[in-house]
């Protein structure tokens, strides 16, 4: 791969090759990348939401024991 690429000028392999690339697979980058960003969405609403329900949990278990002592 080197030998094909030795004759060529530098903007071939540093601008016309990635170009190309962004070109044939961008589509598959994209649908990567919003995977990705989706998934971690995910991620942070399930945390944000089991915390939430810790949080209530403890919450009323604190309040009516502490209630319920009287």
């Amino acid at each position: 791969m080197r030998e094909i690429f030795a004759g060529m000028p530098w903007w071939v392999k540093w601008i016309a090759v990635p170009v190309i690339a962004l070109v044939v697979f961008g589509g598959l980058i994209a649908n990567v990348v919003g995977f990705v960003i989706g998934l971690l969405f995910k991620v942070l609403v399930f945390v944000a939401l089991v915390g939430g329900l810790i949080y209530v949990v403890r919450k009323f278990t604190t309040s009516s024991s502490s209630s319920g002592d009287w």
